[in-house]
């Protein structure tokens, strides 16, 4: 059985990929985990690359897997290439999907805005609720004040350099929704271009939102490249 690491995005955890993983699990052994301060883990220290890569290579060693491929959605993906770059000896292939990779000033601040709780209280409370239930007993606000610190950092020049995606060389696998309102199809493409066994592919009629995701799809996506 392949085995395969599952990243959750921001804001997400681990219970979003029950459907996922049981169309997996006749090919390959499935793991996943909740990033720190997620999926009611503690909050330690800042979000970010660096805590990432140390939360999956933590569970890698805990489970005694030598090397996997893996699959990061969202913010997950960029997890996942950070990993990699760091420790490439680990990683066998890479898929990411709906990851957004044009961070600067300008987009930092847009994302941030969807992250104000008072709003998200005011105008979604179902999923302020969602959140409250996902992260308890982590405050939801303050992994959302955490989140926005992140995206901040990487718009104001912590982002992947083209320098960076091209040093990762194992074979990724960059994927976006034709009707991704977050993410582009140039900056996709753009990425996987920079990394040197980079490719794209463009699923149709797929949304950003990883619940609205059709998981037969995305199951197939998988098992064709990984």
């Amino acid at each position: 059985m392949k085995k395969l690491l599952l990243l959750h995005g921001a804001l997400g955890s681990k219970e979003q990929f029950v459907e996922l993983k049981s169309l997996l699990k006749s090919e390959y052994t499935a793991h996943d985990f909740n990033f720190s301060g997620h999926g009611g883990k503690p909050i330690d220290c800042e979000f970010g690359n660096k805590l990432s890569a140390e939360d999956i290579l933590n569970y890698l060693n805990e489970n005694k897997i030598d090397r996997c491929s893996i699959f990061g959605y969202s913010m997950g993906g960029y997890a996942a290439l950070y990993f990699a770059q760091k420790y490439p000896e680990r990683v066998d292939k890479i898929m990411t999907l709906a990851t957004k990779f044009n961070w600067t000033p300008t987009t930092a601040k847009q994302e941030v805005k969807m992250l104000n709780p008072d709003l998200i209280e005011a105008k979604v409370p179902h999923f302020a609720a969602l959140l409250e239930k996902r992260h308890a007993p982590t405050s939801w606000k303050k992994i959302l004040q955490k989140t926005a610190a992140m995206m901040l950092a990487l718009g104001n020049g912590g982002a992947f350099s083209e320098k960076d995606f091209a040093s990762i060389n194992c074979e990724t696998l960059i994927t976006v929704g034709d009707s991704d309102k977050m993410v582009s199809i140039t900056e996709s493409e753009k990425v996987a271009n920079f990394i040197p066994k980079g490719k794209l592919s463009v699923l149709s009629s797929v949304q950003h939102p990883i619940e609205k995701v059709d998981k037969h799809l995305l199951t197939e996506a998988i098992k064709e490249f990984i």
